[in-house]
């Protein structure tokens, strides 16, 4: 049986994926759900700034539902507890592995949750911080820094991480950044409008980098 989904599933993404993003919903108790506006606000950003054609509204996918096979990309966010099961970590890897992406965005407290989980899922490929010569960094928006600081949290600097699967950028965790809180209507934050340009610029780098890899 698992044969024949495995089968099912690499059959399903030779078909090429939509122009949709999504959310991942997880479970463990952590609000997935967080920045509701964030990713749409994105999106608008991308379609107007990249000339990209994305469905303007995001689906929002379970992590162990076979769906998730029909984004390019997955985004993740939350304040605290993540859990895989096993069969979710199954299915996000087959997922990776099969072209897809993630990207987490930590909202503040899912650092230490979220990477005793991704270990399920690449139990022998740790998470790396990315140089800030990594080319995400590097357009079309330039970030010779490198991951760009939004909000201030633990005082700490921005890191991003990642995991490289043959040459591919599979995984990006944005770590003391918060994009998405960058990315979300601008009165929710209050954040000034230079601090949110540089968070839709990083954003965009990173959708165009998936699209372009």
């Amino acid at each position: 049986m698992k044969y024949i989904k495995t089968l099912t599933f690499l059959l399903f993404t030779q078909i090429a994926f939509s122009q949709q993003l999504a959310i991942l919903q997880y479970g463990g108790g952590g609000d997935w759900y967080a920045n509701p506006t964030a990713l749409p606000n994105l999106i608008e950003f991308c379609n107007r700034e990249l000339h990209t054609q994305l469905d303007p509204t995001p689906k929002t996918v379970k992590v162990g539902n076979m769906e998730i096979n029909l984004y390019p990309y997955l985004h993740m966010t939350g304040h605290g507890n993540v859990y895989f099961s096993t069969e979710d970590a199954e299915n996000l890897r087959t997922y990776l592995l099969s072209g897809g992406f993630l990207h987490i965005d930590d909202n503040y407290g899912m650092e230490p949750y979220l990477r005793k989980e991704i270990l399920k899922v690449f139990p022998n490929t740790p998470l790396e911080e990315l140089g800030k010569n990594h080319p995400i960094f590097k357009g079309p928006f330039q970030f010779p820094e490198g991951l760009p600081k939004i909000h201030e949290h633990d005082g700490k600097p921005p890191q991003a991480f990642g995991i490289t699967i043959e040459g591919r950028l599979v995984l990006l965790f944005t770590f003391e950044s918060d994009l998405g809180d960058g990315w979300e209507n601008p009165e929710i934050h209050n954040d000034p409008e230079p601090v949110r340009q540089k968070a839709l610029q990083m954003g965009a780098n990173i959708i165009s980098y998936i699209f372009n890899q």
